[in-house]
């Protein structure tokens, strides 16, 4: 077994991936925060340009009116487009963090894990995803394979402003490696729950509340009965997922009956066949418990992203992808269905096979919690790069 020496050397940078991680941790670049993105998309530009200047740059807008702050960008660098093999490798520069969030700093827990906003999801991700490339340039074969990087503002929103690019490159790639962080465990993705919502909306009828007999229509309680209905639809439907997020209804006065009232609700399916069933069924209910209740139950049903189902191409290169991280030195890992989405969602339902959530371990995402195992990086760009090594040399036969 031979491993390339800018791939073993990897380990030994430890403290450069530390450092430059903590500085773009210590960006801000919450989804809405427009200076902040522009800040950390610079910065990118720089260290990606500064690594690879044969690439191809692009900035490219990522205009979603009502979701992304006017002027943020997506990064998109293009290495040997020309070549027979064509990799994919995406990740995020947004983070869940608001420009005058709590959370703006980093602190090391202890000699390995690193606290900070966006430390794991996924600026980790971003430097892993560095370090993978950079090292892969180094080895014999890399001119075999052609290489896109795309760097984008808003994937905690919904990737409005970008979803069309990961569609479009789905199109001229053979294969993706998204850097989302691994599970806690080191365990990566293979496939993803897709992630919708809906706005359900109830109109009754408006009386006072002592009017004996009472002829109003309270709103709340007809949403409430749907609400607990709905609740009950995942041990119906195996492979969804409702959670009821914000409710609201009424008015300032309380000796009304209120006549509207309205909830906003996630939801999610593991399979694409799974979304007309639950949405066939949410529509059934909002007729029964509206005729029971004499209200209207308006409902505003939707799909973001699609599921990422495994791929054919995944299961045949997951044992060499396995294969690489043993000869690096990884501890044994296996790949999971993960709940949460990605821009990987996007990649699988257009028919690009990928590995996702090949980025660092960590946990507690999106809280004040959140940490990174820094001494993760290094391994976890090791073994990505030595697959491409592989892939390159031919030693791996990508399946056709």
């Amino acid at each position: 077994m031979s491993i390339p020496a800018s791939i073993a050397a990897l380990p030994s940078r430890r403290a450069e991936f530390a450092a430059l991680l903590e500085k773009w941790a210590h960006l801000n670049s919450g989804s809405n925060h427009g200076a902040g993105l522009a800040r950390m998309a610079e910065e990118l530009r720089t260290t990606f340009a500064a690594a690879f200047p044969a690439a191809q740059f692009e900035e490219l807008a990522a205009d979603a009116p009502g979701y992304n702050p006017e002027g943020a960008k997506a990064l998109r660098f293009r290495m040997r487009p020309a070549a027979p093999l064509q990799v994919f490798l995406c990740g995020h520069y947004d983070t869940v963090y608001a420009a005058d969030d709590a959370f703006q700093t980093c602190r090391w827990l202890n000699a390995d894990d690193l606290n900070g906003p966006g430390v794991v999801d996924m600026k980790g991700g971003l430097v892993t995803l560095w370090a993978t490339l950079q090292a892969f340039e180094q080895t014999p074969h890399a001119a075999q394979i052609g290489w896109e990087v795309l760097l984008t503002p808003d994937e905690e929103t919904g990737s409005h402003g970008t979803r069309a690019l990961f569609e479009e490159a789905a199109k001229r790639h053979h294969f993706g490696l998204v850097f989302e962080p691994a599970r806690p465990s080191g365990d990566i993705i293979h496939s993803r729950k897709g992630t919708g919502g809906a706005v359900v909306t109830c109109r009754g009828r408006a009386a006072h509340a002592a009017k004996i007999p009472n002829d109003g229509r309270n709103a709340i309680l007809g949403l409430s009965a749907f609400l607990l209905a709905a609740a009950q639809v995942p041990a119906e439907l195996p492979g969804t997922l409702i959670n009821i997020g914000n409710i609201k209804g009424g008015s300032a006065a309380t000796n009304v009956v209120p006549d509207f009232a309205q909830a906003e609700l996630d939801l999610r399916v593991t399979q694409m066949t799974d979304r007309e069933p639950l949405f066939a069924r949410l529509e059934a209910l909002a007729r029964e418990i509206g005729a029971a209740h004499d209200v209207k139950i308006e409902l505003n049903l939707w799909l973001n992203r699609p599921p990422k189902e495994n791929h054919p191409t995944e299961a045949a290169l997951f044992p060499e992808f396995q294969r690489a991280a043993q000869d690096v030195g990884m501890k044994p890992f296996n790949w999971v269905h993960g709940g949460g989405a990605s821009d990987g969602n996007f990649l699988g339902a257009a028919g690009l096979p990928s590995f996702d959530g090949i980025g660092p371990e960590g946990d507690f995402l999106h809280s004040a919690r959140e940490y990174c195992r820094v001494n993760t990086i290094a391994p976890r760009a090791a073994n990505a790069a030595l697959f491409l090594h592989r892939l390159a040399s031919g030693e791996i036969a990508f399946p056709r």
